[in-house]
């Protein structure tokens, strides 16, 4: 198989493994609200909620261009990656994988903040929408963090992906959204019943790629030490 095409299927895992963790689902959750009170136009609701989704797109592929172009541009750094990226890369696995799977507790930031901003951009109408998705997508969680600069930018740097693979994480991490809005177009009501299914399965999901995470990570630690 394509090694882009993995590498583009993982950040798209990686985005909608983001979406379902606890504090980035919090804000999708409130994302939700604001697109749903729209309900009585389906076109409002679609279009709130692609907005949104592109506005978590923008923000985390100027990041991605930003950091990844900074790494590759410079010819020393370029060079020094290529050549020693796996000898760190799988201790940086590890510890995200630890996070993942609850083995290492980062301090949670205050999302209020965060909410203050919501109550002004709701004045906005249909274009706070776009800037909800920027702004939601900045307010990193700590497993949010882990998993976009500890798995999505050493996977960028890797497949020299400026652009691509930032773009399609922040597809992942719109997809509950899109999700709701289109069940909400076609008259589905069971959105409770939806996002509690959804919420149970994060912890399984979470600890399943954090395991998968983790022996990847072991084995480029042991391929880079014994060179098997």
């Amino acid at each position: 198989m394509n090694p882009l095409l993995i590498a583009v299927g993982t950040a798209l895992w990686l985005g909608i493994l983001t979406s379902i963790s606890p504090c980035p689902l919090a804000t999708n959750i409130a994302a939700i609200s604001y697109v749903g009170r729209n309900a009585n136009s389906s076109r409002l609701v679609l279009a709130s909620s692609a907005l949104y989704t592109l506005g978590r797109i923008v923000a985390y592929s100027v990041l991605g261009v930003l950091l990844v172009a900074s790494l590759l541009s410079a010819p020393g750094l370029s060079i020094w990656l290529q050549k020693y990226l796996n000898l760190f890369l799988g201790p940086l696995l590890v510890i995200v994988a630890m996070i993942l799977l609850g083995l290492i507790e980062l301090p949670v930031l205050s999302g209020g903040g965060m909410s203050n901003l919501r109550a002004h951009i709701e004045k906005l109408g249909l274009a706070g929408s776009g800037l909800l998705g920027l702004l939601f997508a900045l307010s990193f969680c700590p497993v949010s963090a882990a998993l976009f600069f500890g798995s999505l930018i050493p996977l960028s740097i890797a497949n020299e992906s400026k652009l691509l693979l930032p773009a399609v994480y922040g597809v992942g991490t719109g997809i509950p959204v899109v999700v709701f809005a289109v069940m909400l177009v076609f008259g589905k009501k069971s959105f409770g019943k939806f996002f509690t299914q959804v919420t149970g399965a994060e912890k399984w999901l979470r600890m399943t790629t954090g395991v998968s995470i983790l022996l990847v990570g072991i084995y480029i630690t042991l391929q880079q030490i014994y060179h098997f």
